[in-house]
This record gives structure tokens, sequence and C-alpha cells, in this order.
């Protein structure tokens, strides 16, 4: 067998290929808006999944809508509405909505009022028809869903799809905004205004230098929409020259600004070019700023940060005027109204700035920071005057939705792979978001009326904090009416409602034309007309008194309630012996007067208005005892009423005790500091005690409240001539000699 012979192949080894040269990348700016990568596998479906979401917010909200009441202010949106359509449809030749006295109209902008106006005016409605009113909901509800579905984009272009989904949920869930979707035509477009703006701030960052066209076109309709609303949509020009420039610094640092002049023009072009583009079209709805397109509308911008209206706000139990709330007044109503799962979240948000900055692009996330905290800090140092809670800053709540939901997402990352922790977290958060839908569910056309269980919820919040300030509810109270027969399409007898929210119940009941007449009537002077049935909200009903449990009181057949909470109470008054009583005042029939509200009060003995006429008619008859027993009946149906107390202290002054009444009048200045008449008398009391110093401070107080006040002034003089000041008093009696 022969032997295979060795091949003369020669085998050489492959050579080893050689490593290609790595291949430089460019560097990546430190601060890039492309932190982390937030796609997913699953994005085509969250995709679906929330805009599923969006158009069933959509259907929902718009349902809701329909049924809620009628916005007080709207009798000023709603004669704003009729004179814009006036302007343009009149090119400018009817100037009514140039100055609107009433309400200070002219000093919004008019896009909102405008486009509902056209649209009432094309479908033939007027204020009188509920259709009128339903158009408005519907747009303002159109509005709200606009801001949620760009708070969800906003968190979606930060965090991604899952994000968004998140986001959405958390802000229709939230009842304050939600409820104020549904009827608040100036802060819910606003808020809309800024969500949309921002969200096209960050895309515009996103891509700049080359950004798309729709970027730049979204970003100028966000600004206008917000502008043609309020004159402080111009805070969102700062907004956006301030993270303009902080994104070039922070990509190419200050260095950038002499290597990088090209771009720096780039980014002033785009910043100006949308700033201008989104100006102009705001006034273009505008007629005020028409007229002045630059300075009228830093003219309502200066009218509206100083907020000059002032009303009396129920706050932490007291009711005082608004430009005398304390600074932390917004904070407080935001941190008692918002969902805990937003509260927490926010808060929370804070805490892990570090570890969301680090995971997010940070410039988007700074961008919904500081315009969640900004507005509300200058507020604050400013010392603005707000009423209403924080209706004003609604438009901050799309920002802090998007901080609530960064922390939230953060958390989970932090455990996830300990799922124990993991589900108790959604365990934690769902619970939370279960109690604002409940209240959502039980109170769904009045959910503005909500506060979060910090503080016990609405009913701690009761007599302590103002719930339907608009008097929403009164649109349950005619629907109740209806079904009970009270007021319908074939009544006989005409019925007269008085109330203290005239245009709501006047709009409400307008279909029924003079067979329902309206009176507005102050809740505390309730019974000054005859009526028969009464529709009174809790706004104009003092802290002490809600707090008493003795409102609704036996008159009250009916209350609107949110969760057990009562809103709107509905009176009856068959009888008219309070009515007949204030009439027989008036006429000084003091016999006859005496005998009607003896009637009243034997019939309601909780009826607080009652026992203070006879209060009155006793202190004008001389009857001092008995006007003493009469005020303090009406001040157990009515702690710290105001006018109680001032009879109180006048019944004891005439008995000669002086050092009660001082104290009761002095009590009924605690009510009402701003009471002329109560200063004087206790000047007049400290007089008796020959204390010429206390004369003098509250005869001028009283001055200082009433400049024509004579009493007053000669009150003062005896003050000033018994401290030995001649000179002084006489000045004093000559002004009083001349009133």
């Amino acid at each position: 067998m022969s032997k295979r012979k060795p091949s003369n192949i020669k085998r050489t080894p492959p050579k080893a290929k050689a490593s290609p040269a790595p291949i430089s990348k460019p560097s990546k700016p430190k601060f890039s808006l492309d932190r982390e990568s937030i796609t997913s596998s699953l994005d085509p479906l969250f995709q679906k999944i929330f805009w599923g979401l969006a158009g069933f917010t959509l259907i929902i909200t718009i349902i809701l809508s329909l049924g809620s009441g009628i916005n007080a202010d709207d009798e000023y949106q709603n004669d704003y509405s009729e004179k814009l359509v006036s302007y343009y449809a009149t090119m400018g030749q009817d100037t009514s909505a140039l100055n609107i006295s009433k309400g200070n109209m002219h000093l919004y902008g008019g896009f909102f009022d405008l486009v509902t106006g056209l649209t009432n005016k094309a479908l033939g409605y007027d204020t009188l028809d509920r259709g009128y009113h339903q158009v408005r909901h519907v747009y303002n509800a159109i509005f709200g869903v606009l801001a949620m579905l760009f708070v969800g984009l906003m968190a979606k272009e930060i965090a991604g799809w899952r994000a968004g989904i998140l986001a959405l949920l958390f802000i229709f869930l939230s009842p304050r905004f939600l409820g104020h979707s549904l009827m608040n035509p100036k802060d819910i477009p606003f808020a809309a205004g800024f969500a949309i703006a921002n969200y096209y701030i960050i895309l515009l960052l996103k891509t700049l230098p080359k950004p798309k066209w729709s970027t730049l076109i979204g970003l100028a309709l966000g600004i206008a929409l917000a502008l043609a609303t309020r004159a402080g949509g111009l805070l969102l020009l700062g907004y956006l020259g301030l993270f303009l420039g902080l994104d070039f610094l922070f990509k190419h640092g200050f260095k950038g600004l002499s290597t990088q002049s090209k771009l720096v023009g780039t980014y002033a072009m785009y910043g100006i070019g949308i700033a201008v583009t989104g100006y102009v079209l705001a006034i273009l709805t505008w007629p005020y700023a028409l007229q002045s397109p630059i300075a009228n509308p830093l003219k309502a911008l200066g009218e509206f940060s100083e907020l000059g209206i002032k009303i009396r706000v129920l706050f932490e139990g007291e009711n005082v005027m608004s430009d005398k709330t304390v600074w932390y007044y917004p904070v407080l109503w935001i941190i008692k109204t918002i969902p805990l799962y937003v509260l927490t979240g926010f808060v929370g948000s804070l805490i892990l700035l570090r570890s969301i900055l680090k995971k997010y692009a940070p410039i988007p996330v700074l961008l919904m920071l500081f315009a969640s905290i900004f507005p509300v800090a200058y507020i604050v140092y400013k010392n603005s005057i707000l009423h209403d809670g924080w209706r004003h800053l609604m438009f901050v709540y799309p920002s802090m939705v998007v901080m609530a939901t960064l922390f939230w997402l953060v958390l989970e990352s932090f455990f996830t792979k300990n799922k124990v922790f993991k589900y108790a977290i959604y365990g934690v958060l769902g619970l939370l978001m279960l109690e604002s839908a409940i209240f959502i569910v039980r109170n769904p056309h009045y959910s503005y009326v909500y506060f979060n269980p910090i503080g016990g919820g609405l009913k701690g919040a009761y007599g302590n904090f103002e719930t339907d300030y608009w008097g929403v509810s009164t649109k349950q109270a005619i629907n109740w009416m209806e079904k009970q027969g009270i007021i319908g399409d074939n009544m006989q007898d005409t019925v007269v409602i008085g109330t203290s929210f005239w245009y709501p119940v006047s709009r409400l009941a307008g279909k029924y034309g003079d067979k329902v007449q309206v009176k507005y009537t102050r809740f505390n002077n309730r019974y000054s007309e005859e009526w028969d049935y009464g529709i009174y909200p809790s706004r104009y009903i003092r802290g002490p008194h809600l707090r008493s449990d003795k409102w609704p009181n036996s008159r009250a057949i009916y209350a609107v309630k949110a969760n057990n909470v009562p809103l709107t109470a509905i009176e009856k008054d068959a009888d008219h012996f309070a009515y007949q009583g204030e009439a027989a005042i008036k006429a000084q029939n003091w016999l006859e007067a005496t005998n009607q509200l003896q009637k009243e009060v034997a019939a309601h003995p909780d009826n607080e208005l009652a026992w203070q006429s006879l209060a009155s008619v006793y202190i004008n008859t001389g009857n001092f005892p008995q006007a003493i027993n009469a005020a303090n009946e009406s001040l157990r149906a009515a702690p710290q009423n105001e006018t109680s107390l001032y009879f109180l202290g006048l019944a004891y002054l005439n008995t000669g005790n002086t050092e009660a009444g001082i104290n009761a009048l002095k009590e009924s200045l605690d009510a009402n500091d701003e009471n002329s008449i109560v200063c004087y008398y206790l000047g007049v009391a400290y007089q008796q005690q020959q204390n010429w110093a206390e004369v003098v401070r509250y005869a001028l107080r009283a001055i200082e409240l009433n400049q024509r006040f004579k009493q007053a002034y000669e009150l003062a003089a005896v003050g000033f001539e018994q401290q030995g000041d001649a000179q002084t008093a006489a000045q004093y009696r000559q002004v009083a000699s001349q009133l």
C-alpha cells in the first residue's frame, strides 16, 4: 500500500484583516433635545390609544358642556360678543366694542366671543335662547380639549407616547380644569393658547435651524389664541425669546455668539417672525388693539396685572376684600384644588428634577418648569389682586401636569427590577386618579367646585372657601323647578323668581317669556322685593353663616348639592311676611312691620333677616332690650353678620352698656372693615367714654371711607377740640358746613 506523498503546495495562514479606522462621530451637545431615546416598540399601539382617548375626551367634554349652567360673567361676555359682531359687520362703523365700561371687556381679546357671536347669529339665536349658551359651551369644550390634547402632546414630545397618554388622562380627570372647560370662555381659551404655544416652542427648538412650516404656523397660532383672549398672552413672547436664547447657549455656548453669527441671525429671524405673526393675528379680532396696536395691548396688560376689580371673597373662613388677601392666596388655592396625583407629581418633580433632567431632554423640561412656576411667583411678588380662586392662573396648569407626568414615569423607572414597588406605584396612582374621577361622575356639570382630600375635600372647604362662585348650579335649580311643574310651557300664572344671580337665571328662564319674571335681590337683602321663589347660590353668603349649618334655612324647598354640600338653595315665599315687614319699615309703619316680622320668625325662626329687621324696628321704637334679643337671634342663625352686630351695638349703647356696644361694633367692623357708619358709631361710643384719641381715630376712618360724611367731620372736630387742637377742629367744622 503506497503512502500518500506530502503535498508540495505551500499553505500560508490567512492574513488578519486590518481593523477599520474608527469613524469620528460628531460631538453631541451636552444639552441636546434627544438626551435619551423615547421611542418604544409599542409606540404604534400607544399612538392609537392616545388619539382614541383624545376623541373620547372631546365627545365626553362636549356632552358635559351641554348640561352646564351659565357662567355669571357671561353677562359681560355676551354683551361683548354682540358688539364685536356689530363692529365687524359694520366695518368698524359701530364703535361700541371699543369702550365697554361694564366689565372693561374691550381690554380683552375678542376671538372667542367673535367666533361664538358669529355662530349664534348664523343660527338665529339670541341670549334668551338656551341654544345661544349651548353654542358657547360647545366652543368652550373644544378649547378645553385642545388644551388637554396639547398637554398630552407636550408630554409625548418629552417622554414618548406612553407619557402622552398619562398626561392626557391626568388633565382630563382634573375636575377643576374639566369643569372650567364646560363654561369658562376666558381662562380656558387662554390656557389652550399657552399649551399650544409651549408645545410648538418645544418642536421649534428640536428642529432648529430648519424647522417645519407647520411648527412655525402652529406656534404663531398658539400665541395668537392666547393674546386674542387676554393681554397676558404677551408673556409667550418672553417665553419664546428666553428659550431660544437658552437653547442656543446650551448648544453653542457664549463663544457661539461670535463664531456662529449666521446661526444667531437664524434664531433671531424665526423668533421675531413668529412673534410678529402671532401678534398681528391676535389683534385682528381685537378692535381695541386695532385702534393702537402697540399702546393699547400694553395698557390692557397693565390693567390686568393689577386686576383692579375688587370684590369680597371667602378665604380661609374669612370674607375679605380681594385686594387684602394674603400673599399665598393663589398658592393655597392651587394646593387645595388640584388632584393629589398632580400635586404629588409636581412637588415630586421638583425633588427629582436632577433625575428628570438626566433622563429627558433638559430644555423642554425647563420650559415646563418655568411655565409652571414663574407666573405664580410673579403674581405673589407683585401682590396682584385675584379673586375666584386661581382661575386667572389656570394657564400654568397644563405645564404642571406635564411635570407631574414626568415625575411618575421617573419614579417608576427607579423600580424596573422590583415589581412589588412598581405595582405599588401603579396602585397609589390609580387610587388617586379614582378619587377625582368619582367626583366628576357624581358632579358632572359643575366639577369645577372640586377640592382635593387635603383639609377634607369639598365638605371641609364649605364655609371656608368659595365653591360655586359663578352660580353655575342655578341651571340645576331651574331644571328642578321645571320637573316639579312650578314653571313650564303650559303655565297659567306668572311666577316671580328672586335671585342674587340675575343673569344666568333670567337666561335659563327666558324661554317662558313674561310668565317667569326674574328679580335681582342681594342675598342679605332678599326680602326687599316680592317673589314667589328665590334661587340663591352660596357665593354671597358669609363663611360663618355657611359653617353654622343654618343655610339652607327652613324656607328652602330644594338644594342643589355636590358631594352632599349645598351649592344653591330654592326658597319658597308663599305668605310674604318678611317682604311685607320690609315694606312697612320703608313706610315707617312700625306697628305693621312688627306684626309681619313676628309672624315670619314664628314660622321660620332661622330667618336671620327677619330677626335683623325686627332689631331695627325695636331700635326705631325705643324698645332696646327687645332689639338686643332680636339681634342675638339673628346672630344665632347667621353668626358674625355685620348688620346684626351693628344693630346689637346700637341697642347696647342706647341701654348705657357702652362697653358691650363697643365690642359688638368692633365685631361688625371685623366682618367688614369698610363700613363708615360702624366707624362713626364707634367714635360716638368712645365719645361717651371721653376717649378722644379713639374718637378722632374712628371719625377719620369714617371720613376716609366716605368723604361726604358730614356727621363724621363734626365728630372729628369735637375730638380734635377736646385734644387741644382748635385749628384742626375748625378746619373739620368748616368742611362739615360745606356738605
